[in-house]
């Protein structure tokens, strides 16, 4: 007998029901570890270039290192997920995170922050992961996608807030106090998800499962293809990142970080506003015109010769970019039974790593 949750968010009006408030829980829960890697962003060039005496390549290295556990994670926290429930994966996700930020505390070089960022890219990735299982089980299918799509904005809002927080507390405190926050959010969302209440019930094994068995419930062959169209999705958002500000100086346009906002702004605004649309339309054919839309915007802001039409192009991108995800995830847990649903959320949210991965190197090899 498979682990069967209870579907939430069935209701309507505007109060709080235990299905809302669980909902902006784990939301929180998953921010609070986002706004650990985004505090820290800004600050840690500086710590290594300075106190440590680092170069620029320790600090491509230290920054970047926590994507290699947070890809090995999703999978292998998704498939925890399935087998112990949802709460004790991010449970365990958040205090890793905090772990990574009391580690910072340990003047051990730049070996000692590269097995931090380890830490929080196992953290975040078990979080994310379960998380995204646990909220999926409180929506009944016709609101799925839109959940989906909800959840996603924790990623935004962590990255966005967390890099102004940190810059701030280092120019009013220390480096210590940036460390600090760093392991308070996420062990403040380790106590919020104690108190979350999970409906999902982990199957009862009828026979031991073998070690081979074990490894091949990591992956869920159901998230392959749509894991690579996200990968493929990611990689024009990286694209975006890393040279608009470089491409339009070049063209004399400037107003780069003007134009990111733009795409960025635009991705919350869809999400918001037209969420549902995967739910209404499915998630192939959602997924099919968001992809064409993406791709035009892309076009546009790489054939700019004028400001305007690269902010045509840069709302574009994240109109397509924001339906995007939401509809291939879609497509993913349709196409699983409930005690799958965390392995194969991992699987594919493992697939947007990819996409940063590769996205900017090939981009810049293609420049």
């Amino acid at each position: 007998m498979s682990g069967s949750p209870r579907p939430l968010f069935g209701r309507s009006g505007p109060k709080m029901t235990p299905d809302r408030i669980a909902f902006a829980g784990i939301f929180v829960v998953t921010g609070l570890g986002l706004l650990t890697i985004g505090a820290t962003l800004p600050v840690l060039p500086k710590y290594v270039t300075g106190p440590i005496g680092g170069g620029d390549v320790a600090v491509g290295v230290v920054t970047g290192a926590f994507a290699a556990t947070g890809l090995l994670f999703r999978p292998i926290g998704g498939a925890f997920a399935d087998a112990r429930g949802r709460k004790p994966v991010v449970v365990v996700g958040a205090l890793l995170t905090a772990l990574s930020g009391l580690l910072l505390f340990i003047p051990a070089g730049i070996g000692g922050l590269v097995i931090t960022r380890l830490f929080l890219g196992a953290g975040e990735g078990m979080v994310y992961t379960a998380g995204a299982a646990w909220i999926v089980d409180m929506a009944p299918a016709h609101r799925r996608g839109r959940v989906i799509g909800l959840y996603g904005l924790a990623i935004w809002g962590g990255l966005s807030l967390g890099p102004p927080i940190g810059d701030l507390i280092l120019r009013t405190s220390s480096f210590e106090m940036v460390w600090a926050f760093a392991a308070a959010a996420p062990l403040a969302g380790a106590l919020i998800a104690t108190r979350i209440p999970e409906n999902y019930a982990p199957a009862a094994l009828a026979k031991p499962i073998s070690l081979g068995q074990r490894a091949r419930a990591l992956i869920a062959r159901e998230s392959l293809a749509p894991g690579l169209a996200l990968a493929l999705t990611v990689v024009g958002y990286a694209t975006l990142a890393a040279f608009i500000v470089l491409h339009l100086d070049a063209r004399g346009i400037g107003h780069g970080a003007l134009v990111f906002a733009t795409f960025a702004v635009t991705v919350v605004t869809v999400r918001l506003l037209g969420g549902g649309l995967p739910d209404r339309y499915g998630g192939a054919r959602t997924a099919a015109v968001a992809g064409l839309v993406q791709a035009g915007g892309l076009f546009l802001v790489a054939a700019a010769h004028s400001l305007p039409v690269a902010l045509i192009g840069a709302a574009a991108m994240g109109g397509g970019f924001a339906l995007l995800f939401p509809s291939l995830a879609l497509i993913v847990v349709d196409a699983v039974p409930d005690d799958r649903r965390g392995a194969a959320m991992g699987t594919f949210t493992a697939f947007f790593d990819v996409g940063m991965g590769v996205g900017a190197p090939l981009a810049g090899v293609a420049a």
